[in-house]
Formats: structure tokens, C-alpha cells, sequence
């Protein structure tokens, strides 16, 4: 088997991951939980995520999310499995999934050639991944994969997504990074999620960001600005290298061509769904 071009399987990711996470975002997943009596977006977001892994409490959901504060998540869990349970709350994000791509795609391309290659070749990527220390993509591993194409797809394309998280969780404590420092870090890129969001979302307030900030420029990873320095850069890079070694075995089990392949569809349909409102427009930046 020849060697897979550098980053291959990360320009891979990208797009798949993308439009997997357009669903979170979409009013009709908000409103399939609603149905159900779960009515807060936050609740809402960790039962959705995390009802693969059962009824957990909030201890499972932040070993596993990383980096949301705990004390959002306890206010939330285990309480939201006394209003659904996790079958139910994961038959009704399939069917947010469902609407959502409809509506995004169209329904030429959920019904296209292209959709089902994308199924396809997205499920076999994920025959190489594995489950040891991957919590969640584990626990997803062991739901059943939906016959629609689209649906397939997406069910793959979380598989994909929650494999290469569980391994750049690994990464970002061999790298001493902590939830919030691996936030601020990111939002420093200007490729992740902006201060508002991260403060919306994840529980964590201005002066918390503010303290992570100090810590990453006492590291010299940060300046006084709160850009990154040469070695905040570096440091990053790295993470993404490691993180993409540990997430190498299902795009090499891909293949060059098929990973080409794949990447190719995976951005049309993640460019269409953008273009249809897919997105927030203030999710990423740094202010």
C-alpha cells in the first residue's frame, strides 16, 4: 500500500466533518427534541451527542466533550434521560438528520449517484477504524447503519468525526493543553470557534478565557495581544500532526484514489449546505 499524500486524510475530514455538524446547528434537530419535551438548546446538544453512550451523567459527557464546563453539563445530565430516553433521542436526531440534509441538498442530491458513492466510500473508511480509548466513536459504532443513503452517510461521517476526536483528545493532553487552553488556542488560529460562541456554548465565562490566555502566555504560546507566537504556531501544528496520526488507519485503508474521491464530494455537498444557511456566520473568528 503506498503512502497516503501529507494531510490527505485531514483535507478528508474537514468537509466530512462539516456536514455532519450542520445538523447541531439545525432548528429541525432543536425542534425533534423539543417534540420530546427536551426544550433547552444545551440540553438538547449533550443528549443528542451523547445518548450513544447510554444514560450517562455528566462526569461520561466531560471525559468525552472535552471542553464544555462541567457544571453546564451537570445542570443538564442525567436529568434530560428522565424526559427521553437515549433510543429515543437518537431516533429523533435521524430524523432531524433527515429533514436537514433535505432541506440543505435538495432532494436531487440526497437521491444522487453521488450521495451513495459518498455512503459508500465513507463506510469503508470507517472499517479501519478502532475502538480502544475512542469512547465515542465506540459507543456510535455500535448503532446500526441506516439504510437511505444520506443517512449512511451522515451515520459515517460521525463515525469519521467522533474517531478522529477521541484521538486529538489524546493529543491535546500528551500536549498539555486544557480544555479551555486547547479553545483559546484554537480561536488564537483564527480557524476556530469565536469567544462569543465558546461562551455561549460551552458554559465558560470572559474571565475564564481571559485566565487561559495568561497560562498559554506564561507558556510563551501567546503574546500580549493574544496572538500566537513562533512556538503557540508550532505547538499547534504538532497537535494537528499527532492528531492526524492517530486518525491515519481509515483513510489508508481508503486509499490515495478513494480518499480523493471522497474529498471531493464530501466539499460539494458541504459548500451547498453552507451556501443554504448551513452555518452561523459568526461561528468562527477571533473576536
Amino acid at each position: 500500500m503506498s503512502p497516503l499524500p501529507p494531510r490527505a486524510g485531514r483535507h478528508c475530514h474537514s468537509p466530512v466533518n462539516s456536514l455532519h455538524a450542520t445538523v447541531y446547528f439545525s432548528p429541525d434537530f432543536t425542534e425533534e427534541l423539543a417534540r420530546l419535551g427536551i426544550e433547552d438548546r444545551g440540553a438538547a446538544y449533550f443528549a443528542g451527542r451523547a445518548a450513544a453512550m447510554g444514560a450517562v451523567g455528566p462526569g461520561v459527557v466531560t471525559a468525552a466533550f472535552y471542553n464544555f464546563r462541567h457544571d453546564l453539563i451537570a445542570r443538564h445530565l442525567p436529568a434530560v434521560w428522565d424526559t427521553a430516553s437515549p433510543d429515543t433521542v437518537l431516533a429523533a436526531r435521524l430524523r432531524a438528520v433527515d429533514t436537514t440534509l433535505r432541506r440543505l441538498l435538495g432532494e436531487e442530491a440526497v437521491a444522487s449517484a453521488e450521495m451513495a458513492e459518498a455512503a459508500r466510500l465513507a463506510l469503508r473508511a470507517t472499517e479501519g477504524c478502532t475502538r480502544h480509548a475512542r469512547p465515542l466513536y465506540a459507543a456510535h459504532a455500535d448503532l446500526p447503519v441506516p439504510e437511505q443513503p444520506h443517512l449512511a452517510y451522515w451515520h459515517a461521517a460521525t463515525l469519521l468525526r467522533e474517531h478522529r476526536g477521541d484521538g486529538h483528545l489524546t493529543a491535546l493532553l500528551d500536549l498539555g493543553l486544557d480544555p479551555l487552553e486547547a479553545l483559546v488556542s484554537h480561536t488564537a488560529t483564527g480557524k476556530g470557534m469565536s469567544p462569543r460562541w465558546v461562551i455561549a456554548t460551552r458554559g465558560w465565562e470572559r474571565q475564564d478565557l481571559d485566565a487561559a490566555a495568561g497560562r498559554l502566555r506564561e507558556r510563551g504560546l501567546l503574546d500580549a495581544a493574544g496572538e500566537l507566537t513562533t512556538a503557540g504556531v508550532e505547538l499547534r501544528a504538532e497537535l494537528e500532526d499527532r492528531t492526524d496520526r492517530l486518525d491515519l488507519a481509515p483513510y489508508e485503508l481508503l486509499g490515495e484514489r478513494d480518499v480523493a474521491r471522497l474529498t471531493e464530494l464530501a466539499k460539494g455537498f458541504t459548500v451547498a449546505a453552507a451556501l443554504a444557511g448551513g452555518f452561523p456566520a459568526d461561528l468562527v473568528g477571533k473576536g
